[in-house]
């Protein structure tokens, strides 16, 4: 890739960008002994891993983290890929919020999992990638007209 390339990159493209980098560590670092504590399970209330301490996770945990930074970085090289990356994936996230009020301790419907740090997590990140995707989005397409 040219400078060129990266230079000539929309902010909203770069914001996608930054933002699958950031999962794709998170998800990384979820795997890593000492950074994530606990004996980590595939998935649900058996995966007792703790992410800095603060945030539970699971092996399915972390998986969704990798796939959400592999789509950030590869849909942030269009446009319109990088604002639907950011305005889905906050969409998402929303709902994911919804579910660890309604699922989260120790429901059965806790499959992720997820706690009180996750939630508040997912409830920020939703909100913030949807105003980034959309703010940013608009401002390509006005400079499109």
């Amino acid at each position: 890739m040219s400078t060129n390339a990266i230079t000539h990159r929309a902010p909203v493209q770069l914001a996608a960008m930054v933002v699958g980098a950031v999962f794709l560590l998170v998800g990384i670092l979820g795997f890593i002994p000492g950074i994530t504590s606990g004996g980590i399970g595939f998935a649900g209330l058996g995966s007792h891993a703790m992410l800095l301490g603060l945030f539970q996770v699971s092996v399915l945990h972390n998986i969704v983290h990798l796939l959400f930074g592999i789509a950030g970085l590869a849909l942030g090289r269009t446009v319109g890929g990088a604002k639907g990356f950011l305005t889905w994936g906050g969409a998402i996230y929303l709902v994911l919020f919804v579910y660890g009020l309604v699922f989260g301790g120790d429901s059965a419907g806790n499959f992720v999992p997820v706690n009180m740090a996750d939630n508040i997590l997912h409830l920020l990140l939703g909100v913030g990638m949807l105003v980034v995707g959309l703010a940013l989005g608009r401002g390509v397409a006005a400079a499109r007209r």
